[in-house]
């Protein structure tokens, strides 16, 4: 990745534990280099881990971690981050985890991250991770556009609270969350253990980690078309559900002309940028003897990479996609249409 630092984003709902994770991720010696931008401190409740006040709103915890306040852009807060990284006012952090508010809207973190011409240099986005309530999630998940989007741009969904939650609400809010990305693992936080490896060390750009994920996404689950709280199931047409997010895959030929795949991806995002949350697809493209991987957030679409090897001997081409009040079929058709004509 030549050498720039991996930026993680770790988000979810309000009340849904961010805070109990990062200070725990923050405990971690996987993390003892590792940057922290969070919005206050006083929300983080870290002051019993700090060791000395490095200058202004930025704390050196025991652990070698810093961690920063974010106060105005987040663009200058990261340079001004790095800066003093390299002027050796800091220690030379390996890693830097963003923590969003609780209604935050990830993407626009991530295009800071991608998109600044100064921080491209510097910096690589690592991976999303959400946070979701056991207890209150599959609710607010139907109440909420924000939490549903927070879980849509995930790379890994973090379960927290399971230890003092219903079980019999468990299967409600693994069916809403595979509603919303099916290709995300979802992984139920334990309250004595945390492989913090698993959660932020193996980027989503990370070809050494890629193929495992991949797999995860050929294997998603069919799509479900209702949501359930308990043993009550609600209806997906009801007004006040909300249902404006949709995952599923679409219908790809076994290989694929690369030129006219990306000029139909391209027209497609910038038509309906905003409303596709996601795109994750494990690509055979003619001519490439390995499988080529396109991931993409909104408009923020990565360079593609190849993978060593296929996951699996199934060669066949398979695209995941969110969307937000789209219609599939209606995708589905405009890339059929290219295909044929293009």
């Amino acid at each position: 990745m030549n050498g720039r630092i991996p930026v993680n984003v770790l988000t979810g709902f309000l009340g849904s534990g961010k805070t109990t994770l990062l200070n725990r991720l923050l405990r971690d010696p996987l993390f003892n280099n590792c940057a922290v931008l969070i919005n206050e401190f006083g929300a983080i409740g870290i002051d019993h881990h700090l060791v000395d006040r490095v200058e202004g709103d930025t704390v050196l915890l025991q652990s070698g971690c810093i961690c920063c306040t974010i106060r105005g852009d987040l663009a200058t807060a990261m340079r001004d981050l790095y800066e003093r990284r390299e002027r050796g006012e800091v220690p030379a952090f390996e890693r830097l985890v963003i923590e969003t508010t609780g209604l935050a809207d990830p993407v626009p973190v991530l295009s800071t991250v991608m998109y600044d011409r100064v921080l491209q240099h510097h910096f690589r986005v690592g991976n999303v991770v959400t946070t979701v309530d056991a207890v209150n999630g599959a609710a607010n998940m139907i109440e909420y556009a924000e939490c549903r989007k927070q879980a849509a741009v995930a790379d890994r969904l973090v379960v927290t609270k399971c230890d003092i939650a219903d079980r019999a609400l468990w299967p409600a809010l693994v069916e809403a969350l595979t509603l919303v990305n099916p290709g995300a693992p979802i992984v139920a936080l334990d309250p004595s253990r945390l492989d913090a490896h698993a959660l932020l060390g193996a980027d989503m750009l990370d070809l050494e980690s890629k193929s495992p994920a991949v797999t995860h996404w050929l294997q998603a689950p069919a799509v479900r078309n209702y949501l359930s709280i308990g043993t009550k199931v609600i209806d997906p047409s009801a007004p006040t559900v909300h249902r404006d997010i949709e995952a599923f895959a679409l219908d790809l030929p076994s290989t694929l002309d690369w030129t006219v795949f990306s000029v139909w991806l391209s027209l497609l995002l910038h038509a309906h940028g905003e409303r596709i949350l996601r795109v994750k697809g494990l690509l055979n493209v003619e001519g490439a003897d390995t499988p080529v991987v396109v991931h993409g957030v909104q408009q923020l679409v990565h360079p593609p990479t190849h993978l060593e090897r296929w996951p699996s001997q199934d060669r066949n081409s398979r695209l995941v996609m969110i969307v937000r009040g789209l219609v599939p079929q209606r995708i589905q058709d405009s890339l059929n249409h290219c295909l044929q004509t293009c």
